[in-house]
């Protein structure tokens, strides 16, 4: 069984060397043949040089294209040295190497997705925001696959190449998209939990609000693709229920007082309630292009 570990890699040589080495000592132990690969997305250190001298193949990217982009390098690379398992981890020391046999052995035993979960071994040493924010985004996912999943943007994962020929389409991270595809297409899923170590802030964004805020419009572009008539009817629903409610009051007035005047808010009613029946109907037709 040919074992492939990507690695992406982005101005890391402080760290990238021992993350080889340790990755090695670990799988040596191991009955399974493997490589281990790093796509370096552009640095300007000598990340790609330290790479090489530890031992592994290196590919890298002309310019900075991203966490997402890189990852599409990354399978792509995969597919090429015919793996059949595939780890990914990160450059920085994050995951331990220690808990790779325990990501394959979940692979062998019928998984086609594991996820290293920070939130089920120790405590997660990451900020308080983010920790706020992988929560809700797990309760959400969760509800979205109805499957418990506590860690949704752990880098640390391995599956199948059939689950690395998913699509991505995000330009942000690969991590909750991929998950997501795997669930739809009603893939195997499951998690391992592990110990994640301290390392430096996170190159991927800004600062908690930045990373939120396009981890939330990718989520949402998956839901709009992935269930585009609950999407566009629930969108449809809210914008006809005030224009509902103004047609009770129109009711309302008929059957007192009467009604005299209120144009503007006649048409208010009329807009909100055709441009709800527009967007539903929308999503009956995406529905329909989708199946």
């Amino acid at each position: 069984m040919k074992v492939i570990i990507t690695i992406p890699a982005f101005n890391e040589e402080k760290t990238i060397g021992k993350t080889i080495k340790e990755i090695k000592e670990v799988m040596q132990k191991t009955p399974h043949y493997h490589e281990i690969l790093v796509i370096d997305d552009g640095s300007r250190d000598r990340t790609i040089r330290v790479a090489k001298e530890a031992g592994a193949i290196v590919y890298n990217n002309r310019r900075n294209c991203g966490l997402a982009e890189t990852f599409k390098h990354e399978m792509q690379r995969c597919k090429e040295h015919k793996a059949d398992i595939i780890i990914h981890t990160d450059a920085d020391g994050q995951y331990p190497a220690g808990y790779i046999p325990a990501l394959i052995q979940k692979l062998q035993e019928g998984n086609d997705l594991v996820l290293g979960t920070r939130f089920g071994k120790g405590k997660y040493k990451g900020s308080l925001m983010k920790k706020l924010g992988n929560i809700a985004f797990a309760k959400t996912f969760s509800k979205l696959l109805k499957k418990r999943i506590t860690d949704t943007t752990t880098g640390f994962r391995a599956f199948t190449p059939e689950v690395a020929k998913l699509p991505i389409i995000s330009s942000f991270t690969y991590t909750q998209e991929q998950l997501l595809r795997a669930g739809r297409k009603k893939m195997r899923i499951t998690e391992v939990p592990i110990k994640a170590r301290k390392t430096r802030e996170s190159k991927l964004f800004r600062n908690s609000f930045d990373y939120a805020i396009k981890a939330w419009i990718t989520i949402l572009r998956l839901y709009r693709d992935f269930t585009p008539l609950r999407f566009f009817g629930t969108m449809g629903l809210i914008t006809m229920t005030p224009g509902a409610i103004i047609g009770f009051y129109f009711i309302y007035l008929h059957l007192t007082t009467g009604i005299t005047g209120h144009l503007g808010l006649l048409f208010l009613m009329i807009i909100l309630l055709l441009t709800g029946l527009q967007i539903t109907l929308f999503g009956f037709l995406a529905d329909m292009q989708r199946r």
